[in-house]
């Protein structure tokens, strides 16, 4: 097994995350060509440039998404985003709504929580955006008292999308439980034996961004 998983999409032009969000547009400020105008002959670079909402690819939510006075993305420690003990937990497959039964007996204390739903082989599709797999509020309630530092799911929502209310995002955040979205692979991953990282930019006043999630495997 390699010591190395990447448990992120691909950021892409045009990429559809999540229906009704924009897609991210990427191209040039400044490219090579216009670029040698500036520097010595030989020389020439790309600066890039990227429009995106923080809702793109795999991304983590801090409690400022859901919260005015939670915390936002400059303000989460990094021991609570990298180097965490990981756990995947197998949901049943055709299942939608993953209960606190899925986590009973195993250990969540001071763990990042990957729930493999097998739903990221939909990503990029239409069928992506219906029947997502998601945690009931039951769950939330359980993963906040066995106090697991993350949470992160493959699938479209960690909530139910079909009415407006969102009690998982609620009650991990308000709790400080960090959420990752649309994570990938974690069928490649074991079920322990693992640290997972996932540290978004640090930005100011923002609640999301996306990540370069990743796993390595405990030698």
């Amino acid at each position: 097994m390699p010591r190395f998983i990447d448990l992120s999409h691909t950021i892409h032009d045009g990429l559809v995350t999540y229906p009704g969000l924009p897609a991210p547009r990427i191209g040039e400020y400044l490219d090579r060509a216009s670029s040698r105008e500036r520097y010595a002959k030989g020389t020439e670079f790309s600066i890039g440039r990227i429009e995106l909402v923080a809702n793109t690819g795999t991304y983590l939510d801090a409690p400022f998404h859901r919260y005015e006075e939670g915390h936002d993305l400059a303000e989460l420690p990094l021991e609570t985003l990298a180097d965490l003990p990981g756990l995947v937990v197998r949901a049943p497959r055709g299942v939608r709504a993953l209960g606190p039964e899925l986590f009973e007996g195993k250990e969540l204390e001071g763990r990042a929580v990957l729930v493999d739903t097998g739903w990221a082989r939909h990503f990029g599709t239409p069928a992506y955006a219906s029947g997502h797999p998601f945690l009931t509020r039951e769950a939330a309630e359980l993963l906040v008292a066995r106090e697991a530092v993350l949470v992160g799911i493959d699938s479209l929502n960690i909530d139910d999308t079909a009415t407006g209310e969102r009690p998982v995002h609620s009650l991990l955040l308000e709790r400080d439980v960090r959420i990752v979205e649309h994570l990938v692979n974690l069928e490649r991953l074991p079920d322990a034996g693992f640290r997972f990282f996932a540290v978004p930019v640090k930005v100011r006043g923002m609640g999301s961004f996306p990540v370069r999630a990743f796993a390595m495997i405990d030698s």
